[in-house]
């Protein structure tokens, strides 16, 4: 697989990334598998899908821990990626960004994960009652102590900009510009996808006018884009998208033209050739620092996510993408 760079320190990585979560949080539990996860995540590293995303809050905790027994055997291929910042209750979840706090969870983290080092270490959250400096001091504390390589930045988050009509990420920009003073930002983490292209108006341009990475989240539209969901199917009730202003009956029957628009494009390129490859090519054809993050939980859509990497849009197929309705929310 082609290798792409992450931040000034050139950190080298699989051109697709394995997002984690789905294996162990807020999708259907159900479906949470933990050896059939366990064969997913090794499929990915043989097809040289070296980022692993992951974070202390999924589970909480159970997912590092699945990492943990995978990386205990395959250190030196993989390029870990976990999260610090938030705290999982009962029914709430809490932003922690006390320094003291920080670095214990990067401890647990390293236990967890039984290695010595994290390749990229992000702050999921800023927390609201201490000073994102501060933080991010006591994360860049880890780096020169050896923990940790490097830092990053979520900005996944609300969806409420879309609806007040504000850039949804001139907060998340102000705040990078805040820590870069502290300690270089390696990458930022945030939601881009053929349905979610707001990234590419200024949060994406400041990443690559900076040598900053850009991990893509929910590039395949919390799995609407692959084509494989049906209109009106439900959802568990502990899965995210059963409280997602696009997954209910009426807006998912509404948003079928954009999944139409990319199987067309994928029946242009070839027998085999899936939507989701075509999502995730549209994600890898937006600047060379950008890395998408397809989470998976099935072998079977690991080596496809894998498999988007060879998949080269033309400009003509990049045209009519951007020719495609936007997606529609339940509150339109």
């Amino acid at each position: 697989m082609e290798r792409r760079t992450i931040g000034a320190g050139a950190l080298a990585v699989g051109a697709v990334g394995l997002g984690c979560m789905p294996m162990s949080w807020a999708y259907s539990s159900s479906r949470q598998r933990g050896e059939e996860s366990l064969r997913t995540v090794h499929r990915a590293l043989d097809l040289g899908t070296t980022l692993l995303d992951t974070a202390d809050m999924y589970g909480p905790f159970t997912n590092e821990l699945l990492m943990g027994r995978v990386l205990k055997e395959r250190r030196p291929d993989a390029f870990v990626s976990t999260k610090v910042g938030l705290l999982v209750g009962e029914q709430h979840i809490v932003a922690n960004g006390r320094p003291g706090y920080v670095k214990r969870a990067c401890d647990a983290s390293l236990r967890r994960l039984q290695t010595d080092v994290i390749d990229l270490y992000q702050l999921h959250r800023a927390d609201p009652e201490i000073p994102v400096e501060e933080t991010w001091g006591a994360m860049a504390e880890l780096v020169q102590a050896g923990k940790v390589r490097a830092l990053g930045l979520c900005a996944v988050g609300a969806r409420g900009g879309r609806r007040s009509g504000a850039r949804l990420h001139d907060a998340t920009i102000r705040q990078l510009q805040r820590v870069q003073q502290v300690f270089p930002v390696s990458a930022v983490q945030a939601e881009l996808s053929v349905w979610s292209p707001e990234a590419l108006e200024t949060l994406l341009p400041w990443c690559e006018a900076r040598g900053v990475g850009f991990l893509a989240a929910m590039p395949l539209g919390n799995g609407f884009l692959t084509g494989t969901l049906t209109p009106g199917q439900g959802f568990e009730p502990d899965d995210v998208r059963a409280r997602h202003p696009r997954f209910t009956a009426e807006m998912m029957a509404a948003n079928q033209p954009i999944v139409v628009g990319l199987r067309r494009i994928a029946a242009r390129h070839g027998e085999g050739v899936t939507p989701a490859q075509v999502a995730l090519a549209w994600v890898l054809a937006q600047g060379r620092h950008v890395v998408p993050v397809p989470g998976a939980k099935r072998e079977r859509w690991a080596a496809e996510n894998a498999r988007a990497e060879a998949l080269r849009l033309t400009s003509e197929d990049l045209a009519e993408v951007a020719e495609l309705p936007r997606a529609r929310e339940s509150w339109d």
